[in-house]
């Protein structure tokens, strides 16, 4: 399916973890924007996961956003915030019929 610049539609932002120490001088993970940009979202699947013994359901969605220096940047280990919720980056790859665009397969745990 061809994009274009109207389909963009939703902001999204990608956040980089990085680790600062406290008062004990112990790292601590706290999460900063790395970059937003516009994007098409497409919901792609939900279903059930069993993990400790406790069953949480979870959101997988597809984001297409245009590619430049800094998107090309993402690493799988950044997260997205989106619609007040963090997303975690599973899979990245261009879009079949147009390279100026990464598709971003992401999940978020529904609880």
């Amino acid at each position: 399916m061809a994009i274009a610049a109207g389909d963009l539609r939703e902001t999204i932002i990608i956040e980089r973890a990085s680790y600062v120490p406290n008062e004990f001088n112990e790292p601590v993970e706290t999460w900063a924007l790395y970059v937003s940009r516009r994007a098409r979202r497409e919901d792609s699947g939900s279903g059930e996961k069993e993990a400790a013994g406790q069953v949480g359901a979870f959101l997988m969605a597809r984001f297409a956003i245009r590619r430049d220096a800094l998107v090309d940047g993402i690493k799988p280990t950044d997260r997205i915030s989106y619609d007040g919720a963090h997303w975690n980056i599973k899979e990245m790859k261009q879009l079949r019929d147009n390279t100026r665009y990464l598709e971003i397969t992401a999940v978020k745990d529904l609880g």
